[in-house]
């Protein structure tokens, strides 16, 4: 599936919970059991927050680093609940053994105010454009280690996310420190998800069953990819707040497991590939399911059968202990016992959270052992070039003793009316 966002632009995220104006809502009533929810999932965030934020402290201190720092994005959005894009400005979180420290563009201050960061303990330090926000990181960097002479170059070891842009990250680097990847040292963090997160993840992946659930509806003789693509954009906007992608691939267009959408007319016998995402509350959903215009053919319905196995076998094996290299092979193995090991030409899954695509990677060679928390997809497909492709796609939550999946439509393969 692509990470990238399609050629489409999202309208405004659909609610259904809009109160007329002078009404009042349940959940505006002190006391009543939607408030008391809401009270409830606001500390539950918060303390989610909290622990993330302790855990990264106790991560520099272990791994003798000077600090963590980490600019717009999801990284910075896992700690503080916002990724605060601010264009040119520099925007960026630096967490030390003993304190966190938010540098921010003053224009952010509303946007920050409205966020989770004035009920935690992090330090918000606003810059001005007069101001160099390079030097105040490094002011925050040095304040917690060794007393410098001026004009001494400090050294040490910095952690820096992913998402620092070289604009930055080039003129940090010349105040000294040594600067390394933040990934390696956050890796065991950012797998596991916490309560809050897996909490997410399964609304996001109810919230994309339903988007499925109405596409059989939509695909019918006569109407284009870009049509049933439409539609899918104004369902998954019904049920998240962002579309992140949508692919529609019918006939030989369903063999690349990345095409988008096209004009191309859907007609009855068609095999259709549907993978959609999107995001709800920072977190994503992804789900592939395969359906035919009218009825399968036998060798349809035969290549099917072997994917669907396949996909079943791999899912049936996730559990603590076992290796994402595993799975991977359960997967491969039984297409390939079939006849199709040729037509499955991409990794059996990836992670997802506040990214789409993220660590653990189901693929070969990779020896991570899965343990509780993690979140990945499973979703082995079968691509005959110039003809047709089908896959089936789930994400998956590692359990004390298997694994849940947050999707729960059928993995049939579907039959639309013609």
């Amino acid at each position: 599936m692509p990470s990238s966002l399609l050629d489409m632009t999202p309208s405004t995220s659909h609610t259904t919970n809009d109160v007329p104006s002078g009404g009042t809502s349940s959940s505006d009533v002190a006391g009543s059991p939607a408030a008391q929810s809401d009270t409830n999932a606001e500390h539950d965030r918060d303390a989610a927050f909290a622990s993330r934020l302790e855990r990264a402290r106790r991560l520099v201190k272990d791994n003798q680093l000077d600090g963590l720092v980490f600019g717009s994005g999801v990284e910075l959005e896992y700690f503080i609940g916002t990724p605060l894009f601010s264009h040119e400005r520099l925007t960026a979180l630096v967490i030390t053994s003993d304190r966190a420290v938010l540098l921010a563009p003053a224009v952010e201050r509303g946007e920050i105010e409205d966020s989770y960061v004035p009920r935690s303990e992090v330090t918000v330090d606003y810059w001005v454009d007069e101001q160099d926000p390079h030097d105040l990181v490094i002011n925050v960097l040095t304040s917690n280690g060794p007393s410098k002479d001026e004009g001494e170059t400090p050294s040490g070891t910095v952690g820096v996310g992913s998402t620092m842009t070289a604009d930055h990250l080039l003129p940090l680097q010349d105040r000294g420190y040594r600067w390394i990847l933040a990934g390696p040292v956050l890796r065991e963090l950012l797998m596991r998800k916490d309560a809050y997160e897996i909490e997410q993840l399964t609304a996001a992946g109810q919230a994309i069953d339903r988007v499925h659930a109405a596409v059989p509806g939509l695909l019918r003789d006569g109407r284009t990819e870009r049509d049933v693509a439409r539609d899918i954009e104004q369902l998954i906007l019904k049920e998240h707040q962002a579309v992140d992608f949508i692919i529609v691939g019918s006939g030989p267009n369903g063999a690349n497991p990345h095409h988008e959408y096209s004009d191309r007319i859907i007609s009855a016998g068609d095999v259709v590939v549907v993978d959609i995402g999107g995001t709800l509350n920072g977190y994503h959903s992804d789900c592939t399911r395969t359906y035919v215009v009218g009825e399968p053919t036998e060798k349809q319905q035969e290549i099917y059968d072997v994917l669907q196995q396949a996909q079943k076998e791999a899912v049936s094996a996730a559990k603590p202990g076992v290796s994402a290299a595993q799975i991977d092979a359960i997967a491969r193995n039984a297409i390939a016992e079939a006849g199709y090991g040729d037509n499955f030409i991409h990794r059996t899954g990836h992670g997802i959270g506040l990214s789409t695509h993220e660590e653990p990677f189901i693929v070969t060679g990779n020896e991570l052992v899965l343990e509780p928390g993690m979140a990945f997809s499973v979703e082995p497909g079968i691509y005959l070039e110039g003809e047709w492709g089908a896959r089936i796609e789930d994400i998956l939550i590692i359990t004390d003793d298997g694994a849940t999946s947050v999707n729960n439509q059928t993995h049939d393969l579907v039959r639309t009316e013609k």
